[in-house]
């Protein structure tokens, strides 16, 4: 009990009396309270939601995704949801700048009789947070209820999301309609489809996905299903001069894969997982033609021969075992970048 008090900045006063007892005084500071958040990622930056707040994520299709973006509205039960992209509500940007998978989660957020459906890159889970007041500054600005610290050391804003609709919905719907009449590349369109032998054009054009121009630094994909270690590694190679790419685990991983024609130049990847482990992937990795020759460095807290030996088999080109060293990572990353830009 004294360790947790002492966490919340309080502590714990013991007043013993011979014969009478003893009585035991939990003293803590008023600006701190526990609750229950959901954390949402938009970009690189997390936001919570009371969890208490949280209707139903739902998994929608991308195709859904694009119609919700036109009409403004999705369909939920019974009712049509007005629809926002969190990164809208928030004024960074009108729409997500990542590659859709199979699915894009919509969190229905309900707050007093209203309800509204947000569009965001990925829901991360529940948490249970110390919530510290805003003070006065910032206690008046709409939909923000307070602020927490992550185990990472990040930051982490807890936003109403109904109460930013409500103010900033009207912005949010501008840049959203303005993200959607953005021109389309000229390359993107350069495949159409093939007419007919009647001479009439299919319903639908075909569209290959065009490569974005490629920066000089090199592109890492980290694979690891803790986000601390995905934005301590993040922040580690961007300090160093890298673009990094992230992904959650080796499912999410291989979507991104399929779904760019910019392929990293360096794989770095966990083994323990949920939906696909480090193994399976590097097995995809390894069966996919397209893929097959991307350098895989695997770090793992399992250093066992046995494993060190699988994973050789499976194709991986360097394991390490944590903790390792960052010189001897770099090193590593070098190396490999170097071959993989080399012509074939």
């Amino acid at each position: 009990v004294r360790t947790e008090v002492n966490a919340l900045g309080g502590r714990v006063l013991l007043d013993n009396q011979p014969g009478a007892g003893a009585r035991f005084t939990l003293l803590l500071p008023l600006t701190t309270a526990i609750t229950h958040v959901v954390l949402l990622r938009t970009g690189a930056t997390l936001y919570a939601v009371p969890a208490n707040l949280v209707d139903i994520v739902l998994r929608v299709k991308p195709e859904q995704i694009a119609s919700a973006a036109h009409s403004l509205h999705i369909d939920y039960g019974d009712a049509s949801l007005p629809f926002y992209w969190l990164g809208a509500l928030l004024g960074q940007s009108g729409q997500s700048s990542e590659p859709f998978g199979k699915s894009v989660p919509v969190v229905v957020i309900r707050s007093a009789t209203q309800r509204v459906a947000i569009q965001v890159d990925e829901v991360v889970g529940n948490r249970e947070v110390v919530v510290k007041n805003l003070g006065p500054q910032l206690s008046r600005v709409p939909g923000l209820a307070g602020i927490s610290v992550l185990p990472s050391g990040d930051a982490a804003l807890i936003y109403n999301p109904v109460a930013l609709a409500s103010v900033y919905g009207a912005d949010a719907v501008s840049r959203m309609q303005t993200a959607l009449l953005a021109p389309v590349p000229q390359a993107a369109l350069a495949e159409q489809a093939t007419p007919t032998t009647d001479g009439a054009q299919p319903a639908q054009p075909i569209v290959k996905p065009v490569a974005a121009p490629r920066s000089a630094a090199p592109l890492i994909l980290v694979v690891d299903d803790s986000i601390t270690v995905r934005r301590v590694t993040q922040r580690f190679l961007v300090r160093n001069g890298y673009l990094v790419q992230l992904a959650k685990d080796g499912l999410d991983a291989l979507e991104q894969l399929q779904q760019t024609s910019t392929l990293p130049d360096v794989i770095l990847l966990d083994i323990e997982m949920p939906r696909m482990d480090g193994f399976d992937l590097t097995r995809n990795i390894r069966a996919d033609a397209r893929l097959h020759k991307l350098p895989i460095i695997m770090i793992t807290s399992r250093i066992a021969d046995k494993h060190r030996n699988y994973a050789a088999q499976l194709g991986v080109n360097h394991y390490l075992g944590k903790p390792y060293s960052e010189t001897e990572l770099l090193q590593l990353i070098q190396e490999f970048a170097a071959q993989a830009a080399q012509p074939a």
